[in-house]
């Protein structure tokens, strides 16, 4: 065996420890949780169980449409999450391109940053109404503001040894951006975007707080109100579960970028 295959297999070799220690410390977890449910050491009624997590999720998805609610959960969040994006990157390329508007705008940006986003929702739905508008205002609020902060750092990082050979070429300020700047930002902007998907979640669920009729933020609000503490719980998993993939789905996004990039060098 090579060093490189030697290499590999213990690169292969300890992702996989790590995935079955995370495995293993999941299933340690609900076993104990099952377990101090059935002895008493933690009320069933407040703290439920695995068990009744599952049944609770069965009834759910046979009673109450849980698949409509996930399906509409599922789809403000993407919405929001793309919105964002969009948004900050071409704002962060307006600041970027135009000095004195980022020195104007710049400490406005920070300001409403800072500003706690929940307190937000209740004004949106003055403003826009309930529904799923309203929703997707409140997701693309919670990362929106510091997504152009991080995208436009990111860009005036960017190596001036390069900027600087690309205009000695003759290149203008567009080829600096395509060439230069966004290339070089690539890393960052994937990062951002693992952040970004969870802040959405979490705007969105804010949203269908206070201005839903459907979701699983609904399911929550609703079954705190009438007490049915399983169907929280169980709602609350599957956000958990949810966040999961899609932050598996962006990392498969930068695994791709990477893997490409190593086959180009």
């Amino acid at each position: 065996m090579t060093r490189q295959e030697e290499f590999v297999a213990k690169h292969k070799k300890f992702h996989r420890n790590i995935a079955f220690s995370q495995i293993g410390l999941f299933l340690f977890f609900l076993a104990f949780w099952e377990v101090s449910s059935y002895f008493g050491w933690i009320d069933s009624f407040f703290f439920c169980s695995p068990s009744i997590v599952v049944t609770c999720f069965v009834r759910m998805l046979i009673r109450e449409e849980l698949l409509m609610h996930l399906g509409y959960s599922l789809l403000e969040i993407s919405i929001s999450f793309v919105l964002i994006f969009v948004i900050s990157f071409a704002t962060a390329i307006l600041l970027w391109y135009y000095l004195a508007l980022s020195r104007i705008l710049e400490p406005f940006l920070v300001v409403l940053n800072a500003l706690p986003k929940s307190a937000l929702a209740p004004l949106f739905i003055v403003w826009i109404g309930t529904g799923s508008k309203t929703i997707i205002v409140a997701g693309i609020s919670v990362a929106l503001f510091g997504s152009i902060i991080s995208l436009y750092s990111g860009f005036r990082e960017t190596d001036p040894e390069k900027i600087l050979l690309i205009q000695t070429l003759g290149g203008d300020k567009i080829d600096v951006l395509t060439k230069v700047v966004i290339p070089a930002s690539i890393p960052n902007i994937i990062s951002l975007m693992k952040v970004n998907i969870g802040l959405a979640l979490v705007g969105v669920i804010i949203g269908e707080f206070f201005a839903g009729r459907r979701g699983l933020g609904y399911l929550i609000i609703y079954g705190t109100q009438v007490f049915k503490l399983d169907m929280v719980l169980t709602s609350i998993i599957i956000l958990c579960v949810l966040a999961m993939l899609l932050y598996k789905i962006v990392q498969s996004l930068e695994h791709l970028y990477l893997r490409s990039t190593t086959l180009v060098r």
